[in-house]
């Protein structure tokens, strides 16, 4: 191989590499984690995430948004239940819609979010509170839930 081969394959090979360092950002993954799922890129995506998990009764990728004592009283949680998984999926079943703000910094470094969950009878709100970690956004803690009555149900027709 002469040295302008050798020269064009090198050329080429970092241009194919800063192409996909190119795609990887506008495609919007900002890290990849040990198995290959990319990270929560927001506090956002973090909670739309639990609560995917919830709903398939995926108990590895619900207790995998959780840091901290949160993620331990989990844990426990999981290992005293006879069935955490449909429990998961029995606690979301009734779930039509869930609403999101804008995250509010903490002065602790974390963020507190505001997460609206809309059932057919009923409004309830609940606030999170999710910091930054190598792995992405994890929910460091969970206020208690306020509960709302619903003026027009869910599903109410319009006339």
């Amino acid at each position: 191989m002469t040295k302008e081969r050798k020269a064009r394959v090198v050329t080429i090979l970092v241009l194919v590499l800063a192409l996909g360092v190119v795609v990887f950002r506008k495609a919007g993954i900002t890290g990849i984690n040990a198995i290959g799922q990319t990270a929560p890129a927001t506090p956002q995506d973090a909670i739309y995430a639990m609560l995917d998990a919830a709903r398939a009764g995926d108990t590895n990728k619900y207790l995998s948004s959780y840091t901290g004592e949160m993620a331990e009283s989990l844990r426990r949680a999981r290992d005293e239940s006879a069935d955490f998984a449909k429990y998961l999926r029995d606690s979301n079943a009734g779930l039509k819609g869930v609403a999101l703000t804008e995250p509010e910094s903490q002065p602790d470094g974390q963020v507190k979010e505001r997460v609206e969950y809309v059932y057919q009878d009923r409004n309830e709100v609940q606030f999170f509170y999710l910091e930054k970690v190598p792995g992405g956004w994890k929910i460091s803690r969970v206020d208690s839930t306020e509960r709302g009555k619903t003026l027009i149900p869910y599903g109410t027709p319009v006339e």
